[in-house]
């Protein structure tokens, strides 16, 4: 019992309540053993059990949550010990073989019954007789049962037949990491966040899986499906044209563990899982609680971040709970914008009577104030965010047979962030109100939040059924400081800019039984479901001041005369009433899973799904699943499936202007200018060639190996491949030319713009491997180390790319250009290592994580211009004291070495210059940033 008080963490995160097997490799079952287990939840009391028996226990989390076990004293056999303990739990033994006992309540239909030193689990009833004690060498480490992947409730990590990676709170905690994005990033190896962006991207950072798209990877909580950010990424680097679930918006301390399921899933849940899926599954405890302050910075001194978290449950009535958690995240940003300072001419130059003219006027001299002004004029660097967010789990039985449930989540985040400068001189300032310029600032306020409750039970017609509903919205307000000079004097300078609204209503009905036949000795399992979702997305416009053209002309003798002036705010432009619209889908799935032991050793799963979507047709996905047990401690298994992701309604409809760095023929080198995205069903972007969008398509094969070569140590190695076909893709920059602004004009438009649209534009290809290893080491009195040691290898290819009709093509038109190549081939590293080490002493526990990231290659617009970051090593440490049974306290560092990216040439920093550090960096541009921790459990 000492070992789990001093791991709080770990006892109260139990997916699978667990004790390892006694030294002496088995129970003896008849023979009397000491207990002494008082009356507590069932998360404590059973590994307690197990520990005192000497034997092995699997329960899932959510069978044990909201229970407690009866007292258990005195010189009793195992099985009447047993009897005892679950006494009124509602608890029943499935399986059992002296070594290794399966919980559940009477309706879960788990089957599991031995353990075998590769993982591999084999069924068989209780018969009361136990086997032979395995040698100490036998016993693995326990391990979760997943609920990703697979329909059953009876799968662990490695007797799954896909590839899945399961992260734990304790994880989330040791990581150092304030995000549960930046977890998964930083410990699945084919996991890479984009750091990158422009305009509102700055705002949500993604997570993308085996070199896909963000959006391209389905998020769960709980298992059920999460709704999508409303904001779409315009300008954010390789992960543009996306509005993916916003992970950072459910509070980490509110996580029991996390399953990434590291291969396509279309079929078994829907659109958008074609690199696969992310279940987050929410605390259900029903006592105790914790609390943890968090406070670090950067090396610099700035991005000061501020953290509280806390967590508490609840009984409800006898059986029930309901778990509460609290977040709050203040981080100011990072500025590293003193590395690029603004050495452009600022002022307008003045004449012999020292008044203001034109640049460039024969015989005018520099303004004096060239030698004074603030040159530190960009601030590139992560966003100011105050994040706010609570969630809940709750439960009980109503009845015998049917349990009620319900969780949900509620954020707000505030996120503020700087754009590029405008200097006193340009076109894009008025000198009457900005007389030294200005940097425009742009404010969103995100509020959010899903809620659903449904019921479950057992034995509707053998089947057990779970029947729920999910209801969630997300809306952002876009608001800016910042200049609409076609106003001229009388311009304000804050705008509300609009808001985005993304709402979603999913029905699910899951049924599950087991089914014997007299042709199989296992029986076989079967799944089937409906669901219903209805999605609605809505732009409302920003005021007039935001999005109006004023034609403001300065006056005669003004060093502006006759400039055309830019319409609308700076740096993001409102959202005019042509774009804003409320827009709808629904659609309706049904969906069936078997899975099917054929022998003792070799086992099949396959699922089938429909799905009609009321704006672009139907869908049909397969997939075809296999294990097999070559020998003890090594298996083979492969998946080959077929996927589906639906456009967005973001991607549909989103209409805006902005300004970003455009290369303006004949220069080089980018300058500010501004750029119209328009939706695929304007005319404007039909008459450059838009058509409406349809789904991306994908196939999907998997092979892989799950091996334990030795006792402890475990291998799991994929290799994949995926196709995708009609791929939605972000155009590059079309213009500025003569046919872009001939389109804009059509449309009453302003002609003197660039733009780009979505659209079907390719078919790719992505080739990798992943390799996931870990193993432990005890040193005695030295403490133990759990290494961890994973990799993967990626590599990205178009295979057909849309071009332009041909009068479009000879106009100089590019849909897909060497930037945009770019970004999905070489943008984002080819490899990545990860090699941990976390070691346990006493009281102490240090966790040491090395992540190497390959090459990124930034592709420009003119090959010689092309970036490159070098491979880099990114090391993590969080050492951690046990000051008290319930206080730790404990200090870390990510990126301890204070690692940057590769310096841009000066050639891509923009005018005035802007980046100096590459921001397709997987680990961002801040450096390292240093904490300290302190938790309380009670």
């Amino acid at each position: 019992m000492g070992d789990w008080a001093k791991r709080p963490l770990r006892r109260k995160l139990l997916c699978a309540a667990a004790a390892g097997l006694a030294l002496t490799g088995g129970a003896a079952w008849g023979q009397a053993k000491p207990f002494k287990i008082a009356s507590q939840s069932a998360a404590t009391g059973i590994p307690q059990f197990a520990r005192q028996a000497g034997v092995q226990i699997l329960i899932k989390a959510d069978a044990a949550s909201g229970k407690r076990t009866s007292p258990v004293e005195g010189a009793l056999s195992i099985d009447a010990a047993l009897d005892r303990l679950l006494a009124g739990t509602g608890l029943v033994v499935v399986s059992n073989d002296g070594r290794t006992i399966t919980l559940a309540p009477p309706r879960a239909g788990l089957v599991k019954a031995r353990w075998s030193p590769g993982g591999e689990v084999e069924a068989a009833p209780f018969s009361g007789a136990p086997e032979p004690a395995a040698p100490p060498e036998a016993a693995a480490t326990l391990e979760e049962v997943i609920v990703t992947g697979t329909r059953s409730t009876s799968r662990t990590v490695t007797s799954s037949m896909a590839p899945i990676d399961v992260l734990s709170a304790a994880d989330l905690v040791k990581s150092g990491k304030q995000s549960t994005r930046d977890l998964i990033s930083t410990l699945v190896p084919s996991a890479n966040t984009s750091n990158s962006g422009a305009g509102a991207s700055f705002a949500i950072k993604t997570v993308s899986l085996r070199g896909l798209s963000a959006d391209q990877t389905l998020v769960l909580v709980n298992g059920k499906r999460r709704h999508n950010t409303a904001i779409l990424f315009v300008n954010g680097a390789t992960q543009n044209g996306q509005s993916p679930p916003d992970l950072d918006l459910i509070p980490s301390a509110a996580i029991e563990r996390i399953e990434v399921l590291r291969d396509g899933a279309s079929a078994q849940y829907g659109s958008d899982a074609l690199a696969g899926v992310i279940n987050i599954i929410l605390k259900k405890g029903a006592e105790g609680g914790s609390l943890s302050t968090l406070y670090g910075k950067t090396a610099e001194g700035d991005g000061e971040t501020g953290q509280v978290s806390g967590n508490i449950g609840f009984r409800l009535g006898e059986a029930g709970y309901l778990n509460l958690t609290g977040d709050v995240r203040i981080s100011d940003l990072t500025d590293r914008g003193d590395m690029t300072p603004n050495t452009t001419q600022m002022y307008f130059p003045l004449n012999a009577a020292g008044q203001p003219v034109r640049v460039g006027t024969p015989g005018s001299t520099p303004d004096p104030r060239e030698l004074t002004a603030n040159r530190h004029t960009s601030h590139p660097g992560s966003p100011a965010v105050q994040l706010f967010s609570v969630g809940y789990s709750a439960g009980m039985p109503i009845t015998d047979d049917i349990d009620v449930y319900s969780f949900g989540t509620v954020a707000s985040r505030n996120t503020a962030a700087w754009l590029t400068f405008r200097n006193p001189n340009s076109v894009n300032n008025i000198t009457a109100i900005n007389p030294d310029g200005y940097t425009p600032r742009l404010f969103l306020k995100d509020r959010d939040f899903q809620f659903a409750i449904g019921a479950k039970g057992a034995d509707l017609f053998g089947f057990d059924w779970d029947l729920s509903s999910t209801f969630s919205r997300d809306s952002v307000g876009y608001y800016e400081n910042a200049l609409n000079a076609s106003l001229g004097p009388a311009s304000p300078t804050r705008f509300y800019i609009g808001s985005l609204k993304f709402q979603e209503w999913t029905t699910n009905l899951d049924l599950t039984r087991e089914v014997s036949t007299p042709w199989f000795a296992k029986p076989t399992f079967v799944a089937a479901g409906l669901e219903y979702r209805d999605d609605e997305f809505q732009i409302e416009a920003g005021e007039p001041a935001s999005y109006v053209n004023g034609g403001y002309v300065a006056p005669a003798g003004s060093p502006q005369a006759g400039v055309v002036f830019s319409g609308g705010s700076q740096g993001v432009t409102g959202f005019p009433p042509f774009s804003a619209g409320v827009f709808s889908r629904d659609n309706a799935s049904a969906y069936v899973n078997i899975e099917q032991g054929l022998t003792e050793k070799w086992e099949v799963a396959f699922a089938g799904r429909y799905e009609r979507y009321s704006d672009f047709g139907n869908a049909k996905t397969f997939k075809l699943s296999t294990r097999y047990a070559i020998i003890p401690g090594l298996a083979v298994r492969g998946t080959a499936s077929t996927g589906f992701r639906a456009p967005s309604l973001q991607q549909q409809h989103y209409a805006s202007s902005s300004t970003i760095g455009v290369i303006v023929p004949p220069a080089t080198t980018t300058q500010l200018y501004p750029v119209q995205l328009l939706p695929p069903d304007n005319p404007a972007a039909v008459a450059l060639g838009a058509k409406p969008l349809e789904a991306e398509k994908s196939i999907n094969y998997s092979v892989g190996l799950v091996a334990q070569p030795l006792p402890r140590l475990n291998v799991t190695l994929d290799v994949y491949v995926i196709k995708i076909d009609n791929r939605i893709l972000q155009s590059g920059t079309l213009g500025p030319n003569a046919a872009v602004s001939a389109a804009l004009a059509s449309q009453g438009l302003n002609p003197q713009q660039a733009a780009f649209y979505y659209g079907n534009f390719a078919d790719t290809s992505t080739r990798g491997v992943d390799l996931v290893t870990d193993y432990r080491t005890d040193f005695g009195d030295f403490g133990s180390v759990r290494w961890t040691f994973s990799a993967n290898f990626n590599k990205n290819k178009f295979d057909k790319i849309v071009s332009p009709p041909p009068a479009l093509a000879a106009a100089g038109l590019v849909y897909i250009d060497r930037v945009k190549i770019g970004d999905l081939t070489t943008g984002t590293p080819k490899n990545k290592f990860i090699l941990g080490a976390d070691w346990t002493l006493g009281k102490v526990d240090a966790n040491l994580r090395l992540t190497r990231y390959g090459e990124v290659i930034q592709r420009t617009s003119l090959a010689a211009n092309d970036e490159t970051i070098s491979p880099r090593l990114i090391a993590d440490l969080d050492l951690t004291y046990q000051a008290t049974d319930k206080i730790s306290v404990s200090v870390g560092a990510n990126n301890l070495l204070d690692a940057y990216p590769d310096a841009v040439r000066a050639a891509n920093r923009g005018t005035p210059a802007f980046a100096y550090y590459n921001q397709y960096s997987p680990y961002g541009i801040s450096g390292g940033f240093y904490y300290a921790r302190v938790a309380a459990r009670f």
